[in-house]
């Protein structure tokens, strides 16, 4: 079958189902070369926060007065770090994202704790989060797992493993980093079929996911900062209509989405923590 009719076949189940099934995108592999470029990236990103850690000033809202202008006025700025947000990496695509929310009336105490308590992400970040647990715990260092659901044309469900620690800065300062272990897709969900796919043998639709968090107690409240560093497959020609609002809308999505729950839920009080 000529690249042509694939494309037109692709299409026409696109324009008949009104849920697209996996089934009709072809699996990707994620490379030796493509996870490198990654890494790379990441270690790059990392410097820039240590160096703002370590400098002034120590939130990314407060280096363009406009942008502060906004967060006081809005309440959240979310804006891509790469490109429009997403940049080439061998045979898949990094995105990287931050935003910015400000929590009025909370502390860094009581956000913290509301981060840190792993088991009840699954009540403050559904529907995307299903399920959440906290493995183990070290002091500040976490280890955690969560089951995502990504829905956007099609639904992906994912269980994914991290490693996070906590630093504190002071009273009234604190950052995180996060960085996903294990990503594993997950075939037929809750069905008695259901099983993971080998990691980086999947649909590609999630291959690493890093984050860095920053937190300011300040003017009434708490600021945070969340970046999203991302890596997912590259976007098929013949798939492009189903892939493209997955891997290019989900990452801003789910930043936003982060920073609106968990200032939703400092909001409804300490019964909610």
């Amino acid at each position: 079958m000529s690249d042509l009719l694939r494309a037109g076949a692709v299409l026409l189940v696109v324009a008949v189902q009104p849920a697209p099934s996996l089934a009709i995108i072809p699996r990707a592999k994620l490379t030796p070369a493509t996870l490198s470029a990654f890494d790379r990236f990441v270690r790059e990103r990392e410097d820039v926060f240590e160096r703002r850690i370590a400098g002034n000033p120590f939130l990314w809202a407060e280096e363009k007065p406009e942008r502060l202008r906004r967060l006081r006025r809005d309440g959240l700025v979310v804006e891509p770090l790469a490109a429009d947000g997403a940049i080439g990496a061998g045979e898949g695509l990094i995105h990287d994202w931050l935003g910015a929310v400000f929590l009025p009336g909370a502390t860094l105490d009581r956000t913290l704790a509301l981060v840190q308590n792993y088991d009840a992400h699954k009540n403050h970040f559904a529907p995307e989060v299903m399920d959440s647990k906290l493995v183990r715990r070290q002091g500040d260092f976490f280890q955690v797992r969560l089951r995502l659901r990504k829905h956007k044309v099609i639904t992906v469900v994912l269980d994914t493993d991290y490693d996070v620690t906590y630093r504190r800065l002071g009273r009234t300062r604190a950052v995180s980093r996060s960085y996903s272990a294990r990503i594993a897709e997950i075939e037929s969900p809750g069905t008695a079929t259901e099983r993971a796919l080998p990691p980086g043998e999947d649909h590609g639709f999630l291959w690493r996911l890093h984050s860095f968090w920053r937190f300011e107690e300040r003017d009434g409240g708490v600021c945070l900062e969340f970046e999203a560093i991302s890596l997912t497959r590259g976007v098929p020609r013949l798939v492009a209509p189903i892939v493209n609002p997955i891997v290019h809308s989900l990452p801003r999505e789910s930043v936003e989405a982060t920073l609106r729950n968990l200032r939703q839920a400092l909001a409804r009080g300490p019964a909610s923590d």
